[in-house]
């Protein structure tokens, strides 16, 4: 019999061969390695996050997903119907708005999928209107989705293109008969000429809660019909415990989450901080996020409803001090308002989580402009098969070596020593390094040949909790390139 490690081995070898063969995937747009192994998408994901980040900090290997197909917990669909009578669905084109029709879906829950389009086969059936979008008129517009991996909850949203559903009984009824697994049904009225999925208007139940229920890292989630949660339920879980990990919290640090959506990451965090607050600018998640953490009996976590850039301005201008910050904003990033409140609160440590390297990069450059240093970025594949990647980076006011494991906290003495060949911070090491060798160093590289051969002895300086800490290791050529380094500056008579 295979042992647990021996399974979990045998189950990614075999992630890593699976192939996107998608016969619609040029259409759809949704897959950006259509084609491409399992393997071959994470290990270009892992490139482009290096190439990017690896400028400010060490990139440590990315983590794998696992199980890389049907895993999307959230879905949606459009509908049109055609000229000979069928409806069908899926998503659109493309930069276009021409629906690509396609039986299944690689990495859409299949649920959710097998939900969609039994709807187009109803509304087929009953002869329900469809919205047409050039004339503005009809009924079934588009349908969301929303399954809980850890309790098998499914919320169905029909959203619709009219003030009144004029079949909806019929509809609801036979949908209802062909999936008894779905827990809650709600309806949406949505008129607007954009890509938004929901309406402005009130998203009303028909049967069951209204919400459905998730569990990440044991705590229980209330997901509602516009809530924000990862879309990736196995590697949320992987992506917050990476995240606490490298953080090294010590279990008294003050927080701020911001962007914190339903308070998933507030909430997960909260056992291993002093306290926690989550900002949400979403009237609806902040509502939850309250209810979340009843649920719980999570007493040292709190949430405010506001912009968290603005709440951040107002915080910066108070005496409050705030140990740590926490964001996970979208793929536009965050603002030069918020990294400049981020500046003058001056936290000891950032925790930022990015789900697009290229606004992740832009930031770096301007949280490094406000005296913060990125120690350690590690990559996590939220999103198989498209071009999205999470990537984890903690930043350090100084230099704080907080990937989990070892962490440092230099003096001026240590940060700026002055030497034959003038004064050698860390960063002033790395560029000697990349000018001479072109390898490219971290912080943590530093810190660790430093204490190998002893040029740190400080009272300051922390040592890892235990021997059996696990460290990411500096290779041979690294820690050969920072030893001349160390040489050139004189840091060292012995070297």
């Amino acid at each position: 019999m295979k042992s647990g490690k021996d399974n979990d081995r045998s189950r990614m070898l075999a992630a890593m061969g699976i192939r996107n063969d998608c016969s619609v995937a040029k259409k759809c747009g949704g897959c950006s390695f259509a084609g491409k192994t399992y393997f071959e998408q994470a290990a270009a994901k892992e490139k482009n996050v290096r190439k990017l980040i690896s400028p400010f900090c060490e990139v440590l290997p990315i983590h794998h997903c696992e199980e890389p197909v049907y895993y999307r917990n959230k879905v949606h669909s459009a509908f049109k119907m055609l000229k000979n009578g069928r409806v069908i669905c899926g998503p659109y084109e493309s930069g276009s708005h021409r629906i690509v029709e396609a039986k299944s879906c690689l990495i859409e829950n299949k649920t959710a999928s097998a939900i969609i389009r039994d709807c187009a086969e109803i509304a087929e059936k009953y002869k329900i209107s469809i919205y047409n979008e050039v004339k503005c008129e009809g009924d079934l517009r588009r349908i969301l989705v929303r399954t809980a991996d850890a309790t098998g909850e499914v919320m169905v949203v029909l959203i619709i293109g009219s003030s009144y559903f004029k079949k909806k009984k019929l509809f609801t009824d036979e949908l209802l008969k062909r999936h008894p697994e779905i827990t809650t049904l709600l309806i949406n009225i949505n008129k607007r000429h954009d890509s938004m999925i929901l309406g402005n208007g009130e998203v009303k139940k028909l049967t069951g809660n209204g919400y459905i229920t998730d569990i990440i890292l044991g705590k229980r989630f209330r997901v509602s019909a516009d809530s924000f949660m990862q879309s990736n339920h196995a590697q949320a879980e992987i992506l917050y415990s990476e995240a606490v990990r490298l953080a090294d919290f010590k279990g008294d640090e003050i927080c701020i989450d911001a962007y914190c959506g339903t308070g998933s990451t507030t909430l997960s965090f909260a056992d291993y901080v002093g306290s926690i607050t989550g900002i949400e600018i979403n009237g609806s998640a902040f509502k939850d996020a309250l209810k979340n953490k009843t649920a719980n009996k999570v007493k040292n976590a709190f949430f405010a409803l506001g912009d968290a850039t603005e709440y951040m301005e107002k915080l910066s201008k108070t005496d409050e001090k705030i140990d740590c910050v926490i964001l996970d904003p979208t793929r536009a990033g965050t603002t030069t308002r918020f990294i400049k409140a981020c500046g003058k609160l001056k936290p000891s440590k950032i925790l930022y989580i990015s789900c697009n390297p290229e606004t992740l990069a832009r930031d770096l450059k301007g949280f490094t402009a406000q005296g913060y240093e990125a120690v350690i970025a590690k990559p996590v594949d939220m999103f198989p098969w498209t071009d999205k990647v999470e990537t984890i980076v903690v930043l350090s006011k100084g230099v704080d070596i907080s990937a989990g494991k070892v962490r440092v906290e230099f003096s001026v003495e240590d940060m700026d020593l002055s030497a034959a060949h003038g004064n050698a911070s860390y960063n002033k090491i790395k560029k000697y390094i990349y000018e001479k060798t072109g390898l490219q160093v971290s912080s943590l590289n530093i810190a660790q040949v430093k204490r190998k051969y002893g040029i740190i002895e400080r009272e300051n300086y922390n040592f890892p909790k235990s021997e059996n800490s696990r460290q990411p290791n500096c290779t041979p050529q690294k820690e050969k390139a920072i030893l001349n380094a160390l040489k050139f500056f004189g840091m060292n008579p012995q070297l």
